[in-house]
């Protein structure tokens, strides 16, 4: 996601002719996007984008179930 927002604040100086990024090619700016599609291709393809929808669940989960023993009142372990 940080590579998104990096090319889009390119994108923007770029409009706006900030700096060294008035005389850069708008080609130049495709670079960050063309990055930002290949990482979201990989990790969606390596299965990474769903350990991580995973393993928040579980901590999710495993906070519910912690709350819900505090409400009964028994101890931790």
């Amino acid at each position: 996601m940080w590579m998104l927002l990096i090319a889009l604040l390119l994108s923007l100086l770029r409009y706006l002719e900030v700096g060294p990024l008035a005389e850069l090619s708008w080609w130049w700016l495709l670079v960050p996007y063309g990055l930002t599609a290949a990482w979201w291709a990989y990790a969606d393809a390596s299965g990474l984008t769903r350990r991580r929808v995973v393993d928040q669940e579980e901590a999710r989960r495993l906070k519910r179930i912690e709350r819900q023993k505090q409400a009964l009142g028994r101890p931790r372990r």
